[in-house]
């Protein structure tokens, strides 16, 4: 939105029109909306200002194909968690709206390989982690990955205090001056700091502190399923045979 909108009368559609203008030149384009819901909601929405209007009739008029000469070939892709929120010629002109739905046990498993490809493991069972994350989506399991590799390093910290904690206490007692240049000898071979792999462990209680964000029988999740089987692609419409009473 912010590179379409603007605090001038009028702006807001030229930059629209530069959208396409632009697109058109360099074709094959794509051009890729994130949040539409935002930006092309319903225009019966109460309180919004006449601008936001133009620029979806602007948006529309381009999108439509009737200016788009041969040759010149874009498309518009857009994603939103609020389909239901779109205004209705926003929908027709999307030719295909897919539900992309959590990711299945399968998925999860190759989402967890991809997010640790990079990362030091040790005996990780990705299948397991697949089962016990049912209802997980991407995100969710980005943010366990995230914590459960956090681990390592709390460790190494917790052990560097207590290392400090112990030479404190020393130069308390009044340690010899003997003992203070072996701890001084010793301590110059700790510059390089080694991480210790990833675990199940780490995993299992990486768990206990990130959980699904997504509920799979919320009101949310009820309404997706509901407006996709009215317009997504698959609905159950298409089964439907349509009557006319004369």
């Amino acid at each position: 939105m912010s590179t379409i909108t603007s605090k001038w009368f009028g702006e807001d559609e030229k930059n629209v029109r530069a959208l396409f203008t632009l697109a058109a030149k360099v074709s094959p384009t794509i051009i890729f909306v994130d949040e539409v819901d935002s930006m092309l909601g319903q225009r019966t929405r109460v309180g919004e200002h006449e601008a936001m209007r133009k620029i979806k009739n602007e948006f529309m008029a381009h999108w439509d194909g009737l200016m788009t000469k041969p040759g010149e070939r874009i498309l518009v892709l857009a994603a939103t968690n609020r389909p239901f929120d779109l205004d209705e010629a926003i929908i027709r002109r999307f030719e295909r709206r897919i539900m992309v739905s959590l990711p299945s046990i399968e998925s999860r498993e190759k989402i967890l390989k991809t997010l640790l490809s990079k990362e030091k493991t040790e005996d990780l069972d990705f299948k397991e982690l697949a089962t016990m994350t049912e209802g997980y989506s991407g995100s969710d399991l980005k943010n366990l990955c995230v914590t459960a590799a956090y681990r390592p390093v709390r460790e190494l910290l917790q052990q560097e205090r207590v290392k400090d904690k112990e030479k404190k206490q020393k130069s308390e007692e009044g340690t010899s001056s003997e003992d203070a240049a072996d701890t001084k000898e010793e301590g110059e071979g700790e510059n390089v700091i080694i991480l210790r792999p990833l675990n199940m462990d780490d995993m299992r209680q990486a768990k206990n502190h990130v959980a699904a964000s997504f509920a799979t029988e919320g009101s949310v999740m009820n309404e997706l399923k509901q407006w996709n089987e009215s317009y997504g692609e698959g609905g159950s419409r298409k089964k439907q045979q349509l009557s006319y009473f004369l």
